[in-house]
């Protein structure tokens, strides 16, 4: 009987040419990210756009969320297709508020910059040809 490998070991000598033996059968493991509402509203944009929004949410909080949100009307695809666009629209506007109203104490601020951040790595995978589920 061949001893099986300890969970301490490292993957490398499990893998064929490393000089392991190779598993006979492997696993396939896919993680998704759940994400709220408010997250899955942000609008796939196109590059320039997502960094202009990025741009204004860093110096007006808020502001390049309200901006994305109009993109959603003129055909934006989101992480919410069952929704309807006008619903996907007040999501964004409502994420806009909040970021305005929450500024005063910093938290809005540093959500704002991060839907910024969301909004460029979105519109990298758009344009990089990434599907939408990841």
């Amino acid at each position: 009987m061949e001893p099986s490998p300890k969970d301490g070991e490292s993957a490398a000598a499990a893998e064929p040419g490393r000089g392991g033996t190779a598993p006979s059968s492997g696993v396939v493991v896919q993680v998704r990210e759940k994400k709220g509402p408010l997250r899955a509203a942000i609008p796939y944009m196109p590059f320039p756009v997502a960094v202009i929004c990025l741009f204004l949410n860093t110096f007006v909080p808020g502001l390049g969320t309200f901006v994305s949100a109009f993109t959603v009307l003129c055909g934006a695809r989101t992480d919410l297709p069952d929704r309807h666009r006008c619903c996907v629209f007040w999501l964004n506007i409502a994420a806009a508020l909040i970021q305005i109203l929450t500024a005063i104490i910093m938290v809005g601020w540093i959500m704002s910059i991060f839907w910024g951040m969301d909004m460029v790595i979105l519109a990298s995978y758009k344009e990089q040809g990434i599907p939408q589920q990841l």
